[in-house]
C-alpha cells in the first residue's frame, strides 16, 4: 500500500509540475509575441512624453527632443551649404 501511495504522490507532483511549466511557458509565449513586444515598447515611449498619473503632457522632455531635432536639421543644412561651395 505505502508504494500505491508513493507512486500517487509522485503522479500528482508531476502534474502539478506539468501544470506551473505551462502557465510559464504562456507567459513566456504571451511576453515574447511581437504585438505585446510592440506594445511595451509604445508605452515606454508615451511615458517620457506623457506623465502616467495625470496625463498631462511633460513639456521639458517635448521641449528637448524638438531642440535635438532643429539642432540636428540645423546642422545638416549648415554642412550642405558649406559643402555646396
Amino acid at each position: 500500500m505505502a508504494k500505491a501511495d508513493r507512486n500517487a504522490s509522485l503522479e500528482h507532483e508531476m502534474d502539478e509540475i506539468r501544470e506551473r511549466l505551462a502557465g510559464t511557458i504562456d507567459q513566456l509565449l504571451y511576453r515574447a509575441s511581437p504585438k505585446t513586444i510592440a506594445q511595451r515598447q509604445i508605452a515606454a515611449v508615451k511615458a517620457v512624453y506623457v506623465d502616467v498619473r495625470t496625463g498631462q503632457p511633460r513639456t521639458d522632455n517635448i521641449a528637448k527632443t524638438v531642440g535635438g531635432v532643429v539642432g540636428a536639421v540645423t546642422l545638416i543644412v549648415v554642412l550642405r551649404r558649406l559643402t555646396a561651395k
